[in-house]
Order: C-alpha cells, then structure tokens, then sequence
C-alpha cells in the first residue's frame, strides 16, 4: 500500500486538466443507459446516463449520477421513482437522443409503465426499477441510490460507450437469462 503524503496531493495553484481528466475516464468502458421517472404533472422525463453501477446486494441497491447542470436535476431530487434501462447494442440512436435536447425523446418508442408509472423502454438488455433511496453530494453531480424493486433481464447485448464512442461486445453470447420480470422480496 502507497504511502501518499500532503506532498503527493496537488496544490491549490495547481489546476487539473479538465479535458484530459474528461479523456482518462472515457478509457474505462461503462454501459449505457437511460434513467427515467415523471415529473409531477405525470409527463415522461429521461436522460442517457452512464454513471451507473451496483452498489449492494442486501438490501439490492444501485446508484447513478447527475449533473447539478442538468434541467431535470429537480425533478429526479423530487422523484420517488425511477428506472434504469440498459439499453440492448442496437439501441445507440435511443442514447443520442436523450442525450440531446429534444422536444420529445419518448416519441415513438415502445414504452410501458413501471413501479410508480417510471417509464420503461422497450428492447433494452436489462432494466431496474427503483425506489429512491438516498442522494449524495458528488461535487459537480448529486450520486441517487435507489431500492431496486423489480428487474428485468434479457439475452441482448448491452451497448457500451468507451473512448468517445460506442461499442459492442461482438456476437451474441448465452447469458442464460430469460425474458421474465423479477421483483425483489422484501425482508
């Protein structure tokens, strides 16, 4: 184990490379996602998230995280649900979308409704349904920890992001799931 020391850490003067902090991070390769809840007027409300990562199995938790920038950082604080979608290989149109400002992103997608009415896409690899468990100052972002209440796996490729751009996992591989939907027991 390292011995780091004051004298290791950066001074005040010295600033870090934003850019190419930015740069270091895109090597590692993150799934793809979009988070989804409803505003307070029922309206559908998504992003493309790829800050998202497990974080216990009891209770089954999960986190993600959000830019304090971002419009709709009120009404994810105010969410008492949310979804987490993973979307499937093919579904790197539906992550540039929500990733834009667009008038309408859920226009024309196959949408049903989850735990709390959260917005599930249709044909995504995976998705996780939540209930807000708590949030966490992140600096820049607000970290959600959510309750996962109920999920869905399928045998789909999840599309990746690495290096600035999308990737694959290359030809379908057995993941010896089936379609069905799962709900955590309480206890």
């Amino acid at each position: 184990m390292s011995d780091f020391s004051d004298k290791t850490l950066p001074k005040d003067s010295e600033r870090l490379d934003a850019e190419r902090f930015r740069t270091a991070l895109g090597i590692f390769p993150t799934g793809v996602t979009i988070v989804t809840t409803r505003d307070g007027d029922g309206e559908a409300i998504g992003l493309t998230v790829s800050s998202f990562n497990s974080v216990s199995m009891d209770p089954p938790l999960i986190l993600w995280s959000i830019m304090r920038a971002s419009p709709n950082l009120a009404l994810f604080e105010a969410a008492e649900h949310f979804a987490v979608n993973v979307l499937a290989d093919d579904q790197a149109e539906i992550s540039n979308r929500f990733a834009s400002p667009v008038a309408d992103r859920f226009a024309g997608l196959d949408v049903t409704n989850g735990v709390g009415g959260v917005p599930l896409i249709g044909g995504s690899a995976a998705q996780f349904e939540c209930a807000t468990w708590s949030q966490v100052d992140g600096g820049d972002h607000l970290i959600v920890v959510g309750r996962v209440l109920r999920f869905h796996a399928s045998d789909r490729n999840p599309l990746i992001f690495a290096k600035g751009r999308y990737e694959t996992l290359g030809p379908e591989r057995d993941l010896a799931v089936s379609d069905d939907v799962w709900t955590v027991k309480k206890g």
